[in-house]
C-alpha cells in the first residue's frame, strides 16, 4: 500500500467510523482511536469537548495524542524524541490550515458546533464528520512521513453494521 492509498483508508475509515451511517457512530476521539489501533478507552473523555463542550474539539485533541502514542518512544522521563516535536509542530500547522471550522473563533468544541441549533442534526454530524477525517488524514501523512508504524486494519468484527 502507498503512503497516499494508507492516508486515504485511514481518513475514510475514521469517517465511517464517526458518521455512523455504516457501523455504529464513534465519538470523535474514540473514531480516531479505533483508525490507529489505539485502546479507546481514554478516548472517551474527549466526546463532545471533554463532555460538557467547554473543551477542545475532541478530534483535535485525539490526533495529538494518536500521535504521541505512535512517535513518543518508551523512556518517559527523557526529553520528548525529536521526531515527536516534528510531529507536533506539522500537526498544529496542518490543523490550522486544514480543518473547516465553519468560521469559528477557536478549536472548543461549543465554538465549533454553536452554529448548530440542534446538536444533533445531520448538519452538525456532518461538519463534525468532516473534521475527523480531515484529523485522521493529518494524522496519517504526519505518521507515515515520520516513520511511525501504521496499519490500515480492518473495522472490529463485533462492529454492528446498520441497514
Amino acid at each position: 500500500m502507498t503512503r497516499d492509498e494508507k492516508v486515504r483508508a485511514l481518513r475514510e475509515k475514521a469517517r465511517v467510523l464517526y458518521e455512523g451511517k455504516e457501523v455504529a457512530h464513534r465519538s470523535c476521539g474514540v473514531a480516531l482511536a479505533e483508525t490507529f489501533g489505539r485502546d479507546p478507552r481514554p478516548y472517551l473523555t474527549l466526546r463532545r469537548g471533554g463532555l460538557t463542550g467547554e473543551g477542545l474539539c475532541g478530534a483535535v485533541l485525539a490526533g495529538q495524542l494518536v500521535l504521541g502514542e505512535l512517535l513518543g518512544g518508551d523512556d518517559f522521563t527523557a526529553p520528548a524524541p525529536p521526531a515527536l516535536r516534528e510531529a507536533l509542530e506539522r500537526y498544529r500547522a496542518a490543523v490550522a490550515a486544514r480543518l473547516r471550522t465553519g468560521g469559528a473563533e477557536s478549536l472548543v468544541c461549543n465554538a465549533l458546533v454553536g452554529r448548530f441549533p440542534i446538536f444533533q442534526s445531520e448538519e452538525r454530524a456532518a461538519f463534525c464528520t468532516d473534521i475527523a477525517a480531515t484529523v485522521a488524514e493529518i494524522v496519517a501523512e504526519i505518521a507515515v512521513d515520520l516513520g511511525a508504524e501504521v496499519e490500515v486494519t480492518a473495522m472490529r468484527p463485533s462492529t454492528p453494521l446498520r441497514g
